[in-house]
């Protein structure tokens, strides 16, 4: 017995012998994925080269993921967020709007109680997102990117309507919505079908490139007749989002953002009126009687908010004070009557939501949700920074709507729809 005991002593011994014994090349091809080329240098991987292969474990895990799992925390998360924030924009609209519609001949509660509508509808379209496979969108992505295209021409013919400027809407008897809205939506859609089909030839630009730049400088030229330059910020943002998580090569992505910022700069310099919108808020003070007044004042009504507020339905900036308290404004109601408390909960919610959302983008199971998740996180973050910079002052005001939050009916049904397709993917992340 104690000689078995000792031949099987010996044998282990000498496995572990021959094992520290293996050529040394041997070893260190265990020990790093580095490639060395025949020159002996060191083959150091591009960053979309590592990009598609980060993106290419999202296959493997894929071919795993068929299994249902049990919601993970950060599905919680983002549920209870984009939650919160809807209940925050019900109560702030209920405040903030109540003079306008009296104004307008109704009853204090006549825009809270069609916001509310609205998002009973978003609520309808977010499970509906949520629980359609969000594969089957690739069956639908050219029809609904044509169909949001059709719905952007319809503001130039009599039945568009012209808001502060922008001739952006659309209003058949009693509905009015903004067809740009649906266009941010359908674009994601796109570009995630185009580049997931085509994932093999992400360094052909006649492949991926150009048919992606064509789809988004053709949205964004829809968004420029409208006059609403902030859409095109956006769907600029989101196509350039998706482009880069896809692992298209960095330096078609730069050159892409370059030109797309120096024609957004030529744009600005043919309207002086224009130019000087988007050039007031370098010196707010001194244009605070005519560019920059509804900015001045939403500042003053911000400063009187202080730390604590002065209390829900106190605030004196929804009397008028501030042009479209309860839409484009609607932070400034939230800053006055809530305080810096109040605001820093709200811009919180916004930052963890996209983190949250670039969380579910680079955990999601295949290459599709990676890119969906990350275009929706995206349009979320860039929307809200750009809603909330122009309210503070310290960015231009574009005619944003506030996430979730703002006024508007359209704006509410579908950023509540791309919130469910979020959840959706979020719902199968390991």
């Amino acid at each position: 017995m104690h000689e078995l005991r000792l031949v099987q002593q010996l044998c282990r011994t000498r496995r572990r012998f021959c094992s520290m014994c293996a050529p040394i090349d041997e070893r260190k091809q265990r020990m790093t994925t580095v490639n060395i080329d025949p020159t002996g240098d060191i083959a150091v991987p591009s960053l979309s080269a590592r990009r598609r292969a980060a993106l290419a474990g999202h296959r493997a895990r894929a071919d795993r993921s068929s299994v249902e799992r049990a919601p993970t925390r950060v599905f919680y998360a983002i549920f209870l967020i984009v939650g919160v924030l809807v209940a925050v924009g019900l109560v702030m609209v209920l405040s903030a709007s109540s003079i306008v519609s009296v104004n307008n001949g109704g009853s204090a509660f006549t825009m809270f109680l069609k916001q509310l509508m609205w998002a009973g509808v978003g609520i309808c379209v977010a499970i509906g997102t949520y629980r359609m496979p969000y594969h089957a969108w690739r069956l639908l992505n050219r029809p609904l990117l044509a169909f949001a295209i059709v719905l952007n021409v319809l503001p130039r013919f009599p039945i568009g309507i012209t808001i502060n400027g922008a001739r952006a809407w659309v209003e058949l008897g009693p509905v009015r919505f903004q067809p740009s809205e649906l266009l941010k939506f359908a674009l994601i859609i796109y570009l995630t079908n185009l580049l997931g089909r085509r994932q093999s030839e992400l360094t052909n630009p006649r492949r991926t490139l150009y048919p992606a730049l064509i789809a988004w400088g053709f949205a964004v030229v829809l968004a420029l007749s409208q006059s609403d330059f902030g859409a095109a910020v956006i769907l600029s943002a989101i196509a350039l989002t998706v482009l880069y998580m896809a692992g298209v090569p960095v330096r078609w992505i730069a050159l892409s953002g370059a030109v797309a910022f120096v024609g957004a700069f030529m744009f600005l310099l043919t309207s002086a009126s224009r130019m000087a919108r988007w050039t007031a808020f370098l010196d707010i003070e001194g244009n605070r009687a005519h560019t920059s007044y509804q900015v001045w004042q939403s500042m003053l009504s911000i400063a009187n908010g202080g730390l604590a507020g002065v209390g829900p339905g106190a605030g004196t900036s929804k009397w008028g004070y501030v042009p479209l308290a309860h839409s484009d404004f609607i932070f400034t109601v939230i800053a006055e009557e809530f305080g810096l408390i109040g605001s820093v909960l709200v811009i919180g919610g916004f930052a963890t939501l996209t983190a949250l959302g670039f969380l579910v983008a680079m955990r999601a199971p295949d290459y599709s949700g990676a890119l969906l998740a990350a275009g929706i996180t995206m349009w979320f973050g860039v929307q809200a920074i750009i809603n909330i910079g122009g309210v503070i002052g310290v960015l231009p005001v574009t005619g944003l709507t506030l996430p979730l939050i703002s006024y508007g009916g359209s704006s509410l049904m579908i950023t509540l729809g791309s919130s469910g397709l979020l959840l959706n993917i979020a719902r199968k992340i390991a």
